[in-house]
């Protein structure tokens, strides 16, 4: 077996790399250790649901760490709404 070594640039691929390792592991045990006609059928029910929930970890990471900056630099400065123009201050409105 070739060893390789990672280097993650940022928390996401850390976790990214991390979950995609761990699922090969277990992708392999499980196709070792499924019968023989089986080993698809064992690997596929493993590997759809565990890609699914390697997608959403991935994009929950991804949106925390696009929320936190925002999160510390507060929300954007917004003008104020306007009054409502129906005449709510100083009497009924004008009509005409």
């Amino acid at each position: 077996m070739s060893q390789r070594t990672f280097r993650a640039r940022t928390p996401l691929e850390a976790l990214l790399v991390e979950q995609a390792l761990l699922l090969a592991r277990q992708l392999q045990a499980t196709a070792d250790g499924a019968p023989d006609g089986q080993v698809l059928a064992r690997v596929e029910a493993l590997a759809v649901p565990a890609a699914r929930e390697l997608a959403r970890q991935a994009v929950q990471a991804t949106l925390q760490a696009q929320a936190e900056p925002a999160e510390k630099k507060g929300r954007p400065a917004a003008p104020a709404p306007a009054a409502a123009a129906s005449g709510t201050r100083g009497g009924p409105a004008a009509t005409s």
